[in-house]
């Protein structure tokens, strides 16, 4: 009898611990499960404010904000299994609301600038605000970036968050009430999708895009100038002393801006003013999701692909970052601690005629889609 007794208590103990194992191993899966959560952040304009988590299956984080829709990190590992955030931003609303220069935010009613803050439509001229000097930029003094969306998550197939905006007549100085959703949703392959649509009930300019500074390193004290950029591009448009176009399409052959084939972003920066901040204009015949430009970091691995449906790409490279804003742990954002690759329309359409046209009338839909997709190269196992 001892010896069954003996086996029947030796027996428990071995499935208890595989009862153990087994729930340790669930545990594990439902912390890295892929789904969304959403969080209390605070209040602007006496609007409650939150911040969603969409996680996929890999534990991967994108951390969105209802407020000026903006992305605050974008957690993942690089080669050797480090987790860092790619983008910068900062752990609480209070970063925020000190008025960053466009942190991850979304930008409209009109990305990028507009000169003189002035443009005609049919017979009437419009005026907006003059917040980069003599010129408009990413929507004026309270733009897209500044306010508080509606916010409807989602767990289909994958996490997915809608944000929704209706920027009314008038607003900043824009005509017609624009009504704006803006999808963003996080695949199980690492690709962060950013959706836009809107539509008007007046003609006006629309020309959204997303303001994420990219660092692939995961570290400010590591500049951008050692990453690899691709862009595919034949030409760019030239710009005057306050970063408006002149009209000019000019090729970016035999010039510091042809990054057609890979390129170190420090190997030329220096033969352009001011670093790069300029339109690349997109080798495209239509508007289908394509790949049209490649960032690689070298110390981690970590390759970006940037895919959209947009005529072009502005790329900048974090030249006004002066350190006087520091990360949430404290390490100041030095210049070129980070770039920018917005897709969009090009800068001031709505007065160069020759440019693809920004207008959106009553009736239509304004449609874009951009996708950020990141990989890992050289990945230990």
């Amino acid at each position: 009898m001892k010896k069954i007794n003996f086996a029947i208590i030796s027996m428990c103990m071995i499935l208890v611990s595989c009862n153990n194992s087994a729930e340790k191993r669930q545990a594990a899966t439902e912390k890295i499960k892929a789904g969304i959560t959403k969080t209390d952040w605070g209040s602007a304009d006496g609007k409650a404010v939150y911040l969603f988590t969409l996680t996929n299956k890999n534990g991967d984080e994108v951390r969105v904000s209802n407020y000026g829709g903006t992305i605050t990190s974008w957690t993942m590992p690089d080669k050797n299994g480090n987790k860092t955030s790619i983008v910068l931003g900062f752990d609480s609303l209070s970063g925020y609301l000190a008025k960053p220069p466009y942190f991850g935010a979304t930008i409209g009613r009109y990305g990028n600038r507009i000169a003189n803050g002035k443009f005609n439509l049919g017979n009437t001229e419009y005026t907006l605000a003059q917040n980069n000097g003599k010129n408009s930029l990413h929507g004026g003094l309270k733009g897209f970036d500044k306010v508080v969306w509606d916010a409807s998550p989602l767990i289909d197939s994958i996490p997915s968050l809608t944000l929704h905006y209706l920027s009314k007549d008038g607003e900043e100085g824009f005509p017609g009430n624009l009504s704006v959703a803006v999808k963003f949703s996080l695949s199980d392959d690492d690709a962060l999708t950013i959706e836009y649509n809107a539509e008007t009930d007046k003609p006006t300019p629309v020309n959204l895009t997303n303001h994420s500074y990219f660092n692939l390193s995961g570290d400010v004290s590591n500049t951008i100038l050692d990453e690899t950029l691709m862009i595919n591009a034949g030409h760019y448009t030239p710009v005057d002393t306050s970063l408006i176009p002149t009209g000019e399409i000019k090729s970016v052959k035999g010039s510091p801006f042809d990054f057609t084939a890979p390129e170190k972003i420090g190997a030329r920066i220096g033969q352009v003013k001011g670093g790069y901040d300029h339109n690349f204009v997109l080798n495209r015949k239509d508007s289908l999701l394509d790949l049209e430009a490649t960032l690689f970091d070298p110390m981690t691995g970590r390759k970006l692909e940037v895919y959209t449906t947009q005529p072009g790409i502005q790329f900048y490279s974090g030249n006004f970052l002066d350190g006087s804003i520091k990360t949430s742990s404290g390490k100041p954002i030095n210049q070129h601690a980070a770039l920018c690759l917005e897709t969009q329309h090009f800068p001031d359409s709505p007065n160069e005629p020759l440019f693809p046209s920004t207008i959106l009338g009553p009736g239509e839909k304004y449609h874009s889609i951009t996708e950020y997709k990141v990989l890992v190269v050289g990945k230990k196992d």
